[in-house]
């Protein structure tokens, strides 16, 4: 696990819009996966949390979602799935997160969306401004492999069921949810 001195000097550089490294964001992306393999498909949420929709990319408005929040750790955030493609800085805003909840783990939890898949941001950004920005897909593969592990839902203080989008018909309770194998690329279409 990275020291919290290094994982603080990367958020205040990515907080510039600065991106990592390459093999920093492995490095990353390898803390981070430890970390979501412990976490549930139904991950349990308390509160008080901020709860944040689609970011698509748009890094400005994840800073001013801070800005008027506050910052982790002082603000609990429950980020609810799609922070890659169709925005100019995909790359920056998912990495910032990724920082975030392997330096504050209790106080950021990070759902996966239909963005956070290796068909969709094949499609609609992500994959081109990996290489743009690094000359090479490796930073897409770190990520696209580390979406896997995002859980799939969120259960505030066990009443408030969140997810990204809809649900199948076939997964009618929570202990439904609970057995899915999510280690794997969900097949998702585009809606």
């Amino acid at each position: 696990m990275p020291s919290h001195a290094d994982l603080d000097r990367q958020i205040e550089q990515l907080m510039e819009c600065k991106p990592l490294s390459e093999a920093d964001v492995k490095t990353l992306c390898d803390h981070a996966r430890a970390i979501l393999v412990e976490e549930w498909n139904v991950q349990p949420v308390k509160c008080p949390v901020t709860v944040c929709g689609d970011i698509h990319g748009q890094f400005y408005d994840l800073i001013e979602l801070f800005r008027i929040g506050g910052n982790a750790p002082d603000t609990n955030y429950l980020f609810m799935g799609d922070y890659v493609d169709r925005g100019y800085y995909s790359v920056e805003t998912v990495t910032l997160l990724v920082a975030l909840k392997v330096r504050y783990r209790d106080r950021i939890t990070i759902l996966r969306g239909n963005h956070e898949s290796r068909q969709i941001t094949q499609v609609y950004g992500f994959y081109d401004e990996c290489l743009r920005k690094y000359g090479n897909a490796n930073v897409w593969k770190y990520f696209t492999d580390l979406f896997d592990y995002l859980p799939l839902t969120a259960l505030i203080e066990s009443q408030i069921f969140c997810l990204h989008g809809g649900l199948s018909p076939s997964l009618d309770t929570l202990d439904n949810i609970r057995a899915l194998d999510r280690i794997q690329e969900v097949c998702l279409k585009e809606t």
